[in-house]
C-alpha cells in the first residue's frame, strides 16, 4: 500500500477503490476470501482468465495492500489482508454514513 497514509484513511480508500475498480479482481478477492490463501494456479482453475492475466491482477491487489503474498518455492500463496479490509470497511461504512447525514458538505 502507500506511504502516504491518511488520518481520516481518504488516501488508503482510494489506492483499494482503484485496485477494486477491475471486476476481476474482486473476483480473485472473494475467492482467495472463500479459500483462506490459494495459489495463482488455483484461482485460474476457477476463473476464465489466462494465468498471465491473473498475475497481473494479483500483483496490483499485492501493491494494494489488499492481499498478501507467501513465496514457497516453488509456488506463492496468496492470503487476504484482513486488517486492511477490516478497515477499509469502517472507513468505507464511515464515509457513506456522513455523505448520507450531510456532514460531508
Amino acid at each position: 500500500m502507500t506511504n502516504n497514509a491518511s488520518p481520516d484513511g481518504t488516501v488508503e480508500l482510494a489506492v483499494a477503490f482503484a485496485a477494486l475498480s477491475n471486476p476481476s479482481r474482486i473476483d480473485i478477492l472473494r475467492h482467495i476470501s472463500r479459500c483462506g490463501h490459494c495459489g495463482c494456479k488455483d484461482i485460474t482453475a476457477v476463473l476464465p482468465l489466462a494465468q498471465s492475466t491473473i498475475s497481473q491482477h494479483l500483483k496490483v491487489l499485492v501493491q494494494a495492500g489488499l492481499i498478501h503474498m507467501e513465496t514457497e518455492p516453488p509456488r506463492s500463496r496468496y492470503q487476504i489482508n484482513e486488517n486492511l479490509v477490516r478497515s477499509l470497511s469502517d472507513t468505507t461504512s464511515n464515509f457513506l454514513d456522513s455523505c448520507c447525514r450531510g456532514d460531508s458538505c
